[in-house]
């Protein structure tokens, strides 16, 4: 390991920086500095005295944790990966939000996704909205069925089945076929093929079909 993998690490806790501190010191009085892995407990002295400071240390009770020494992008990291865990839990134990799971089952995904937002898009990931089936429920228009006269107006009779908007569908189509099957999962449309889907959900004019 060289002083330079060291300063592109990763790895931000006190001791850590500790050693780069002084590895870049001595670096500047034209010390050669090496650091090599040692199998631990086979009567290498330095190496066997850091583990016994290290046993009483983890054994002395008396030692106050320093969180001044701990780098705030460490305390910064460890939340956000707490709070993405109970994110998580909660997600996958909820009864609520089904057409939006359906998209985004995974909060990790969701997370490492650079999407963006649009009025259309939102109704169509989460089923609120625009949609005749969710105004009706409201009392907001007297039918749920869409003006096609088929079935319905749901976000799958829109993305699936709805003949308004054959001529929308036919270019998703065709793009999702270059690699996959039709119909697809709205996971992997959204995973796979998001820009093609974000486009059909904003041709989509809410206003005509309602």
């Amino acid at each position: 390991m060289t002083l330079d993998s060291l300063k592109n690490s990763n790895i931000h806790i006190f001791l850590i920086e500790e050693i780069r501190r002084k590895l870049t010191e001595m670096g500047k009085t034209n010390w050669k500095i090496q650091l090599f892995w040692v199998k631990a407990h086979i009567g290498t002295q330095g190496n066997e005295l850091a583990n016994t400071l290290a046993k009483e240390a983890a054994m002395n009770a008396d030692i106050k944790a320093c969180y001044k020494k701990v780098p705030k992008s460490v305390v910064i990291s460890e939340l956000g990966e707490i709070s993405v865990e109970k994110w998580k839990r909660e997600w996958d134990n909820t009864t609520k939000g089904e057409i939006t799971n359906e998209h985004f089952p995974v909060v990790a995904d969701r997370l490492n996704m650079k999407i963006n937002i649009t009025h259309y898009f939102t109704s169509m990931v989460k089923g609120h909205g625009n949609t005749r089936s969710y105004l009706h429920r409201f009392k907001i228009t007297e039918t749920p069925t869409c003006p096609c006269g088929t079935k319905d107006q749901t976000i799958d009779h829109l993305l699936f089945k709805c003949e308004l908007l054959n001529k929308e569908r036919d270019s998703l189509i065709s793009t999702v076929l270059k690699t996959d099957v039709w119909p697809i999962s709205k996971y992997k449309l959204i995973r796979k093929h998001f820009k093609i889907f974000a486009k059909f959900t904003n041709e989509i004019s809410f206003d005509k079909l309602n």
